[in-house]
């Protein structure tokens, strides 16, 4: 062959390669092996895109070039970009992606100014850098103020949110159904109080994190049914529902409006306002409880009102007479205690239940039921009754631990009605057939026996989480109430809230994995090291205690002088403690050694893996193709 021609033939193979990248990445179809799919776009992700009406513009402001930017958050840029431009192809034309690098002192800076977005800074003090996203359709604008690699999970789910809240013009409307004093005292309310001469009720600050979001409409608990045209409807607390009203929410539920149910087995609210004088004179006692029961055991779930959940391990320490003790009955249950893949809770680090109850999935039920809190082990279930005269250390006595209890669950499927023979009559005004005045029923729509599409449930089984007592602290800033979260209560609720109030297709999305992946073989072989390394400490310090004790039973021998006699018995005490010390050190560096020698065998043989598997394989078809043209 030809000098020319060798070269042309170099140069159209490298022509070759880059025409084939190029339509590699311009082809529609994307092939996803990783284990949790977290390339791919939901099903929920995929029927929200297709029902935008109107163009949605997507400005991605991203820095790049920004000094010592950290390597995860580059890496996180590539990974944002590749989704939102997955987003674009599968809208078909409806979404506008432009990557936008906002560099310091330029239009670009201040419209990303402008638009809300929040910039970051490399170190403290140091240059800033954006990373954030901007939605418009029409006159709408939405955003996400900055992108963090420790959401990285909830990419997806964000995404979505974002460009599903840029098309909705009006607040959702959030039914709020409770007999708590949640949302105080209406002006009107206030107005006759006054004139009364007492003293307004406050509200709760959860009522103002869900005003943020939602229009709050209330439901008084004697209505017969639903507002209008809710998005989501909250029950916290309920106490006295009319048969029919329960009815408006088993057919609201099937319709497949979400549902957020918050029952007490003992509510502190109304234990405030019980009156021990009344109860001595025979009135009832107040109801400090609350419960479903028709529509709880129809979905398949299996609640005790009399029942309180205790857990020895995250019990919370309270200040008592006898000083400081730990009250099992009031959860302060950490990161560990919440599900990290559901919306609701994953970003949660603590929260506080008080006296809360627990639920659980009735055997048979085809219902799919996540716990999304869970209590320790070292958890049982005590009759409530118990609790009104029983001190902390008395609490702490009386719980069998019998396993995790479940105080937060989403419950979804497709759910039979808790009425299958359909409304309930009226008790309250029998008609009369034979008086022929009285009027015709209406025609109604026919009632609901199944939930048309999915439905979704989401239950917890505490009410006094909602309060500010358990959830902030506040102070007094220049005339104005400000409060200070000490927990992620109020958090729960607006992710609540926030999670069911949105499209049924974002309640598909759940967290996916993270793109990055970590040495798990490698991290399983330290904690095996480390947990051996620590039984052999734990051993030692064992004996090293009964050498000292032993050393100090001698140094107690002393003679009439007051001087220490270092007796035969002594000398070899000191003796066998010092030996003991020498082969522990010892072990020690053993232990240590072997460890990295596992770790450092295994990292060597990755390492010739990377290096020669592609020579080999380049080898192994050079052979191939050889003998193949021979032949």
């Amino acid at each position: 062959m030809k000098p020319g021609s060798k070269a042309l033939a170099i140069a159209l193979l490298f022509l070759g390669l880059v025409l084939v990248n190029y339509l590699a990445s311009s082809l529609p179809a994307r092939l996803d092996l990783t284990a949790e799919s977290i390339y791919s776009l939901s099903p929920g992700t995929s029927a929200m895109l297709g029902k935008i009406e109107e163009p949605v513009i997507l400005n991605l402001y991203a820095s790049q070039d920004t000094g010592g930017l950290p390597i995860a958050y580059k890496n996180y840029a590539v990974r944002v970009q590749e989704m939102l431009r997955q987003y674009a192809r599968a809208s078909r034309g409806k979404l506008t992606l432009n990557v936008i690098n906002p560099r310091p002192d330029t239009p670009e800076e201040e419209k990303a100014a402008a638009a809300g977005l929040t910039p970051q800074a490399v170190i403290q003090g140091g240059e800033q850098f954006y990373f954030g996203l901007v939605a418009i359709q029409a006159d709408q604008q939405k955003n996400i103020p900055a992108f963090t690699p420790q959401r990285e999970q909830f990419l997806e789910y964000d995404l979505s949110k974002l460009i599903y809240s840029v098309q909705q013009v009006d607040k959702r409307k959030l039914g709020l159904l409770t007999s708590l004093p949640l949302q105080g005292s209406s002006q009107q309310d206030m107005q006759m109080m006054m004139m009364m001469r007492q003293q307004p009720q406050p509200g709760q600050f959860v009522a103002s994190e869900w005003e943020q979001s939602f229009q709050l409409i209330k439901v008084e608990a004697s209505a017969t049914e639903l507002p209008a045209n809710l998005d989501a409807l909250a029950i916290i607390h309920p106490q006295g529902l009319t048969n029919k009203l329960q009815f408006a929410i088993d057919q609201f539920l099937l319709a497949g409006k979400p549902v957020f149910l918050c029952v007490d087995p003992s509510s502190q609210h109304f234990k405030r306002q019980s009156n021990p004088q009344q109860q001595m004179m025979g009135q009832p006692p107040q109801n400090v409880s609350s419960d479903l029961p028709v529509l709880l055991s129809a979905y398949g779930l299996s609640y005790d009102p009399q029942k309180v959940v205790g857990d020895l391990e995250n019990a919370t320490q309270v200040q008592t007479q006898g000083g400081v003790a730990r009250y099992p009955i009031w959860l302060s249950l950490r990161r560990e205690n919440f599900d990290t893949k559901a919306q609701a809770t994953a970003q949660l680090k603590s929260t506080m239940f008080i006296e809360s109850g627990s639920f659980a999935a009735k055997p048979g039920s085809t219902l799919t039921f996540t716990p999304l809190v869970e209590t320790s082990a070292q958890s049982g279930e005590i009759p409530s009754m118990m609790l009104q005269f029983a001190q902390p250390d008395d609490v702490a006595k009386q719980i069998t631990p019998s396993g995790k209890k479940t105080i937060a669950a989403l419950v979804t499927g497709k759910f039979k009605s808790a009425f299958p023979e359909g409304a309930p009559k009226d008790e309250s005004k029998p008609e009369n057939p034979a008086d022929p005045k009285t009027p015709e029923p209406k025609s109604q729509t026919p009632a609901l026996a199944e939930s048309k599409t999915t439905s979704t449930l989401l239950v917890i089984a505490d009410t006094d989480w909602l309060f500010d007592d358990y959830s902030v602290r506040k102070f007094n800033f220049f005339g104005q109430t400000t409060a200070e979260p000490f927990n992620d209560n109020l958090a729960l609720a607006a992710n609540s809230v926030e999670f069911l109030g949105g499209s049924k297709d974002l309640i598909s999305i759940r967290g996916k994995g993270s793109s990055l992946r970590p040495f798990t073989v490698v991290r399983r072989m330290e904690a095996d090291a480390q947990k051996k390394f620590q039984e052999k400490l734990t051993a030692l310090d064992a004996r090293l205690q009964q050498v000292q004790t032993k050393l100090t039973e001698l140094q107690g021998k002393k003679s009439e002088g007051n001087r220490l006699i270092a007796t035969p018995e002594m000398a070899k005490a000191i003796e066998e403690f010092q030996k003991q010390s020498a082969t522990m050190r010892g072990e020690r560096r053993e232990i240590r050694r072997a460890l990295r020698e596992d770790i450092d065998r295994l990292e060597n043989r990755l390492l010739a893996v990377n290096l020669l598997a592609s020579p080999l394989l380049i080898c192994a078809f050079g052979v191939w193709f050889h003998r193949r043209r021979r032949n």
